[in-house]
């Protein structure tokens, strides 16, 4: 089969989700299927991206969006119903150069990641479509909403009320539609979410092994730094945990590693000398192998949070809220440690901290779970059969 992948970035190198999801998802398509990658790309492509996409990809078009043009869309947006994140990605000079790759590969079916590019092929009512709507991005908003500030809170809900009727829209427009979880499934509003597929992210279980090392820091929270939700639950693990810890154990450290720190995420180690904020790093097991403890608070966000798959891969501990481990679906108390408040993350950090054999316990029982549940090689089967029926 001919297929046609639409993606709102290039999908490496893997330094966020959304890529990772789509580049180990079409590099098993391509074991049966002809590839043809169309991304949309706001900034510079990374050297040698486009080269190692090749390797499994027929063909690779990067259709650039001019900052430009995404600042006059934007504010054209305004006066239209289109969610404003769909209007950032979606040009009229890129639907040219969409329109014309589409009908030059002339494919069998076209599978878009994200309501982000579906405007580029919403009136192809004659081609097979497969929307992976990834997450609910109008959950997402919503949570954002309740924390920002009183100024962003009427933008922010009427993005929310706009995806909400697009992502609604896109359901009604694509042949087949799947999600990262079941929880994101339920977050949807459409009727017709309980026949979506639910197909989880996997992990790279040979990549991602134990390491055994001496670890040099106490507590580790990875991911793209500059992501909101990510910026959210750092601050909160800072600010509201780690000094709850130290009352007790006043030398606990924090490692922060992930591409793109925000300036509130750099300040924490300007008046924090046992806080490290790397930036992105080229190999990420390092930092999951020089600590003792993983720990993601989420507090906001919504998908399947990989950074709990790699450190449970890597057999590392591993702390989180209920919000993000309903999407993993781990066993509390025997596979990961679950916190609501601070004070609750704060008891369990001490509770490994205290206790190696605890640590080995939660560690051990976490990394069989991950090899048994979290597969690229079934996600993307399931994906494959959808297409392919």
């Amino acid at each position: 089969m001919k297929l046609f992948v639409l993606l709102s970035r290039v999908p490496y190198p893997l330094e966020k989700g959304d890529k990772l999801r789509a580049y180990h998802l079409v590099k098993r398509l391509a074991q049966r299927h002809d590839i043809f990658l169309c991304c949309l790309s706001d900034q510079p492509v990374a050297p040698g991206a486009v080269e190692h996409l090749s390797s499994f990809c027929q063909h690779i078009e990067v259709v650039h969006l001019p900052r430009w043009r995404i600042i006059l869309k934007l504010a054209n947006a305004v006066f239209t119903r289109l969610p404003f994140q769909v209007s950032y990605f979606h040009h009229s000079a890129a639907q040219r150069q969409v329109d014309a790759a589409i009908d030059r590969f002339k494919p069998d079916h076209v599978f878009c990641q994200l309501v982000r590019t579906t405007e580029y092929v919403r009136d192809r009512w004659t081609l097979p479509k497969t929307l992976d709507y990834m997450d609910t991005l109008s959950k997402g908003m919503e949570r954002r909403t309740e924390t920002s500030s009183f100024w962003l809170k009427p933008l922010l809900r009427a993005e929310t009320r706009r995806l909400i009727a697009y992502e609604n829209l896109m359901f009604d427009l694509f042949d087949h539609c799947v999600i990262i979880s079941a929880q994101d499934r339920d977050y949807l509003y459409h009727p017709g979410r309980t026949d979506m597929a639910v197909i989880p992210n996997g992990v790279d279980t040979e990549h991602f092994l134990p390491m055994a090392s001496e670890p040099h820091y106490d507590l580790l929270f990875t991911g793209n730094m500059n992501y909101p939700p990510n910026i959210d639950s750092v601050l909160f693990l800072a600010d509201r945990v780690l000094p709850l810890v130290r009352k007790e154990r006043p030398g606990t450290s924090l490692l922060i590693s992930g591409v793109d720190p925000s300036p509130r995420v750099r300040e924490l180690a300007d008046r924090d000398p046992l806080i490290t904020v790397t930036g992105w790093v080229k190999d990420i097991r390092a930092s999951y192998a020089d600590t003792r403890i993983f720990v993601a608070p989420m507090q906001i966000g919504t998908g399947l949070q990989n950074k709990l798959l790699e450190a449970m891969a890597m057999c590392m501990p591993c702390i989180t809220s209920p919000l993000a481990n309903n999407a993993v679906g781990a066993a509390p108390g025997e596979a990961i440690l679950i916190g609501t408040e601070p004070e609750e993350h704060a008891q369990n950090i001490l509770r490994l901290l205290k206790s190696p054999e605890e640590r080995d316990r939660i560690a051990i029982n976490g990394h069989r779970f991950v090899q048994q549940r979290f597969d690229w090689q079934r996600s993307a089967a399931v994906l494959d059969a959808l297409i392919t029926s």
